[in-house]
């Protein structure tokens, strides 16, 4: 599974190339450094698949808990200003898309954009939306209930893990709030992707799993 995430510092430079009126191509952003990359031996550079089983024992197995109170205001997403002027939302939809070009707002004018859930592409950004990957109540259920909303602010904006993508409206509206054990993509091929970068959320901010998320997570990295 090739990295769709771009560095903070490769999505500034693009950012500022896309508010100067230049396209954004995502094959031009910089992908790792080739000697660095060969340079590790096999037990360094284990395939995304094996990180992600790796990272699935260490996450912690709990019955899911549901506290009361959850409410999306909680999680305060697509924050201004992230990136040269651009809000969380503007910034994924530069990245993921292609030959994007953004107005002095920093609003996608052109461009298009795949929808990895079901195959789609489109090219009016009005008609995708911004997928948490970890839903926000998936989130609040696995631990999030405890933290601050500064911290909930920082996971519903995570620009850092796979957390974000940009997805066509009708998937992500299915999908909902549900876990990989109630819903998965349409689009089959996307599964081992999909499941990979769950696990790498859950794991980057200390969520927990239930019992049948895990099974779940498992049998579809059995087949990748």
């Amino acid at each position: 599974m090739s990295s769709r995430r771009i560095s903070t510092v490769a999505a500034s430079a693009v950012a500022v190339l896309a508010l100067a009126g230049c396209s954004l191509h995502q094959s031009a952003v910089p992908g790792p450094d080739p000697e660095s990359t060969a340079a590790e031996s096999p037990s360094e550079a284990s395939s995304p698949v094996e990180q992600a089983r790796q990272r699935l024992a260490e996450l912690r197995v709990e019955a899911e808990d549901d506290p009361p109170g959850y409410d999306r205001s909680l999680f305060p997403h697509w924050t201004s200003g992230v990136r040269d002027g651009c809000d969380t939302r503007q910034v994924v939809l530069l990245s993921d898309g292609e030959d994007v070009e953004v107005d002095e707002e920093c609003d996608p004018v052109s461009g298009s954009w795949y929808s990895p859930y079901d195959g789609e592409t489109f090219t009016d950004s009005s008609d995708l939306d911004i997928d948490h990957m970890v839903p926000l109540n998936e989130g609040w259920r696995s631990g999030a209930h405890a933290w601050t909303t500064a911290e909930r602010e920082r996971f519903a904006n995570d620009l850092d893990s796979s957390q974000l993508w940009a997805v066509s409206a009708s998937s992500n509206r299915s999908k909902g709030d549900s876990d990989p054990s109630d819903w998965m993509p349409p689009l089959e091929s996307s599964h081992c992707d999909y499941v990979v970068s769950w696990i790498e959320v859950k794991h980057v901010w200390d969520l927990t799993v239930d019992p049948e998320e895990e099974t779940a997570l498992r049998e579809v990295l059995s087949g990748c």
